[in-house]
């Protein structure tokens, strides 16, 4: 593929997120769940025809994939795809938007404080946790973002294993920046293995069906034991 062939890849797959229904079809599935045609086009507020419209395009550039069971059709985003996205969505600055419901202000804080990426932690307790691990020495940032061999240590100790296929098709940690907090949190293998055993013993748990996460007492906890943060600061922010 030659620049201009390049180029024009490029301007191709920017048009799709150049779209509003597209743009929030695509932050909607950064859950990493699969959702249904009908629950997309409710969220996005339009017609189920108009959002199959949509799919079919987003899927055709690899954006999203699909599943058909029964009559129903499911959604995804791509995996590799994902990290692109919530990368847009941080340079563009993107923030939740102003809210005039308590109810609204509620959401809006809860992702800001806690939610999930795809696969792994984001908002300002998982940039906290970055911060945590590299102050502990379990991270570097020297040549670039990795786990030192305590950090490996520290991983096995708690049980949270890498499996080799996820290591394999992407790089074990990646900064993620944030687009809340603007500082970037961890991405990668590690990041989704640590959000996968954080889901598995209870540390934290889901605040409805968006992707907005609570930390449990017993995340706070194990946070506290295993990394010195500060137990106040993963508590679950309130709207005043």
């Amino acid at each position: 593929m030659d620049s201009r062939e390049a180029a024009s890849a490029v301007a191709g797959w920017a048009s799709l997120l150049a779209d509003d229904t597209r743009a929030t079809v695509c932050l909607a599935l950064l859950d990493g769940r699969a959702w249904t045609l009908g629950e997309l086009a409710r969220h996005a507020g339009v017609a189920a025809s108009t959002l199959s419209q949509h799919a079919d395009q987003l899927v055709a550039a690899g954006l999203l994939v699909q599943h058909r069971q029964g009559r129903h059709r499911y959604l995804q985003i791509d995996g590799q795809a994902a990290p692109l996205i919530e990368a847009v969505a941080a340079a563009a600055g993107h923030r939740p938007a102003p809210t005039r419901s308590l109810a609204g202000a509620r959401r809006g804080h809860a992702l800001a404080h806690a939610r999930t990426c795809y696969d792994h932690l984001a908002g300002t307790v998982a940039v906290a946790i970055a911060d945590a691990m590299t102050e502990r020495g379990l991270l570097t940032w020297r040549h670039g973002l990795s786990l030192t061999t305590d950090g490996v240590a520290w991983l096995g100790d708690l049980g949270i294993a890498v499996s080799e296929a996820d290591a394999r098709r992407r790089p074990a940690l990646r900064a993620c920046l944030d687009f809340t907090a603007r500082r970037p949190h961890l991405a990668g293998a590690v990041g989704a293995a640590l959000c996968h055993h954080a889901f598995t013993f209870g540390w934290i748990t889901r605040i409805g069906t968006s992707r907005a996460v609570t930390i449990t007492v017993a995340g706070r906890q194990a946070l506290v034991r295993h990394l010195g943060m500060e137990e106040q600061s993963l508590r679950q922010p309130r709207a005043d």
